[in-house]
């Protein structure tokens, strides 16, 4: 089994900074994908930011220039620095993973959350 453990998250005010951290643990051989998606109340689960394995990244329109997602291989972590934060980036973030296990299947993992909310 793989969990995902984030932390980071808070109450800022508009124009500040917070950097989220997830770092996934069990049994892992290696990891494809990591990525944070964000939910906000009344609205569905969307992408904000995500790092391929070989360095590749992909954000969400919303976010390009002011969010910045970074891995640490070494300690199977994923962050993401939320510079420049919105009211409209209010929501539970949520840390997501594709792991490969000791059986060599990919499978796919969520944390649980952490708020980030944003005061105007």
């Amino acid at each position: 089994q793989v969990q995902l453990v984030e932390s980071g998250g808070g109450l800022v005010q508009a124009g500040g900074s917070l950097r989220l951290s997830c770092a996934a643990s069990g049994s892992i051989v290696s990891i494809n994908r990591m990525g944070w998606y964000r939910q906000a109340p009344g609205n569905q689960r969307e992408l904000v930011a995500v790092l391929i394995s070989g360095g590749s990244t992909n954000y969400a329109d919303s976010v390009k220039g002011r969010f910045t997602i970074s891995r640490d291989n070494a300690k199977n972590t994923v962050y993401l620095q939320m510079n420049s934060l919105k009211a409209e980036d209010t929501g539970l973030y949520y840390c997501n993973a594709v792991v490969v296990g000791v059986q060599l299947r990919a499978r796919n993992y969520w944390g649980q959350g952490t708020q980030v909310t944003v005061s105007s």
